[in-house]
């Protein structure tokens, strides 16, 4: 009875903001820190545009809505949930490629009428919930055959979206079905044969599957310089803009790459350009050890799960988050291809950062729904 009666007492000082909103107030508090430098660098971007200003704090409020709104379902009815999210994410997918609209030369949205959206959104937070769910029932470490199952599950997801064609969705969501079965104790002789197999298949999907545009931005990663005004023009104007801003930067609302528009995609993809060259590495290194404190809490809080289906979905929603900086980071500077994965809550668009928050909406009820064990 002291157990519970210790349980009782915690309860009884935990926040209220966690008690009775069910939000964690440290991982609240670093994504409105970052919502704000957000807004900040994006009114620079846009040349101090009000209206893109208050059409993104539109955009936050719903995201922010949104995640309240996922925080107050508790785990155990996610987990019921779960199959029916992947089926009906898979049924979407599957309709975008019969009746999508087609936009920008691509197939990846559903027009209801009252709503345009990407169902392969979705599916970021799908396929983790479905992974775990199907692990979860199962002894740990996963045995080849769950680990085959499990690979089928992502890759079937994983290939529709390709097909619409959109590879940096499709990177996230295989990375997030994989940051599963790896924390799931996925036994490194498989996994290595994964990856040998993975590399054994970059010519067929290089010959087969890849459009002509995507081979080109991976050419371009190697030698952007041998097309500066075409296909390597994004990069070469990304990289002098972030080596421009310094140790200290430019200053807010001073960078010339931006507002001179040699930066293309300046509110978008490419944002941490504008943020390097204004804020220079200082700046730079306080927005990552933001990034990095997110990051750190959302594992935190998964290895604090109190179930194998909590700690294995709030693990790889983390990771997938990291999995989205690590990607726009290294792909403005010139690390990576050009995949068009915006940065998280910086970046301008609506439909990525609802994702992103049903997600930490997700994690924080992982933290806030804790059962009181009796001893």
């Amino acid at each position: 009875m002291s157990e519970l009666a210790d349980n009782v007492a915690t309860r009884r000082t935990t926040p209220v903001l966690q008690r009775i909103l069910h939000l964690d107030v440290q991982l609240v508090t670093a994504l409105l820190l970052l919502s704000i430098a957000g807004l900040a660098i994006l009114y620079s971007a846009t040349d101090r545009s009000m209206e893109a200003v208050q059409s993104q704090l539109i955009r936050m409020a719903i995201a922010f809505a949104t995640m309240v709104v996922v925080a107050q379902i508790p785990p155990d009815t996610l987990r019921r949930w779960t199959p029916w999210v992947y089926l009906g994410g898979l049924g979407m997918l599957g309709l975008v490629l019969l009746i999508g609209t087609i936009g920008q030369g691509a197939q990846r949205w559903l027009d209801l009428g009252i709503v345009r959206f990407q169902p392969s959104e979705l599916m970021k937070l799908a396929i983790p919930m479905a992974i775990a769910w199907y692990l979860s029932m199962r002894p740990l470490p996963p045995s080849l055959l769950n680990v085959l199952v499990a690979t089928v599950a992502i890759g079937v997801p994983t290939g529709l979206i390709i097909l619409q064609p959109d590879l940096g969705t499709a990177l996230l969501v295989g990375a997030s079905g994989f940051f599963v079965l790896f924390l799931a104790g996925m036994r490194w002789r498989i996994m290595i044969a994964a990856l040998l197999a993975i590399v054994a298949l970059i010519p067929v999907f290089w010959l087969f599957v890849m459009r002509d545009y995507q081979k080109q931005r991976v050419l371009t990663l190697f030698n952007p310089e041998r097309d500066p005004l075409g296909a390597g023009y994004h990069i070469i104007q990304s990289t002098i803009a972030i080596g421009s801003g310094g140790v200290f930067g430019k200053g807010w609302l001073n960078g010339t790459q931006s507002h001179l528009e040699f930066l293309p995609e300046r509110n978008t993809d490419f944002i941490f350009a504008v943020f390097a060259e204004e804020f220079g590495l200082i700046g730079v290194l306080h927005l990552l050890a933001l990034y990095l404190f997110i990051i750190g809490r959302g594992l935190y809080i998964a290895v604090n799960a109190q179930d194998t289906y909590g700690r294995l979905l709030a693990g790889s929603l983390t990771l997938t988050f990291f999995v989205y900086v690590f990607v726009n980071v290294g792909m403005v500077s010139g690390l990576m291809p050009v995949v068009g994965l915006p940065l998280p809550m910086v970046s301008y668009g609506g439909t990525s950062m609802v994702t992103l928050m049903a997600a930490f909406g997700m994690l924080m009820s992982i933290r806030t729904h804790r059962k009181l064990w009796a001893s």
